[in-house]
């Protein structure tokens, strides 16, 4: 008897942690930036996960118009808004309900796009790692859901 109480204790607690985890499972939604100089939302697009910057703390530049994409290799594109621009695109669910990878994502301070990927560490924090060939050589930006 007390031996199938602990089971079914045991049991109990497994199902708990995956419910909780399951509720931590959706990363989209509109989140903070690490410095919050920005908010990007995050998006199903297709089978995949995309963000775009909705908003930036400070959208206008140094002449009072609005912040351009001026760093961007293509001159082609350098002249379109910042706000609205989608910096996150093609990241793959990997199947354990708080990874998303195999994505990219553009720094417009820089121009550059790196490989990236997502983590999801509870509902309101999440790990962005933007990296150039393995994660090990990269970086991770820590956003806080936005509320």
């Amino acid at each position: 008897m007390r031996t199938r109480l602990n089971l079914l204790t045991a049991m109990a607690v497994v199902m708990s942690f995956l419910a909780v985890r399951e509720a931590y499972a959706d990363p989209t939604g509109l989140w903070h930036t690490e410095d919050k100089s920005a908010k990007v939302q995050v998006e199903t697009c297709g089978d995949n996960l995309c963000g775009s910057i909705v908003s930036l703390e400070e959208p206008l530049d140094d002449k009072g118009n609005p912040k351009t994409d001026a760093e961007n290799p293509q001159p082609e594109l350098r002249d379109r808004p910042i706000e609205g621009l989608k910096i996150v695109w093609g990241l793959e669910d990997s199947g354990d309900g708080e990874t998303w990878k195999d994505g990219k994502v553009y720094d417009p301070e820089s121009g550059k796009t790196y490989n990236a990927k997502i983590t999801l560490e509870d509902e309101n924090t999440l790990k962005l790692r933007g990296y150039v060939g393995a994660p090990l050589f990269g970086r991770t930006s820590t956003w806080t859901r936005a509320e």
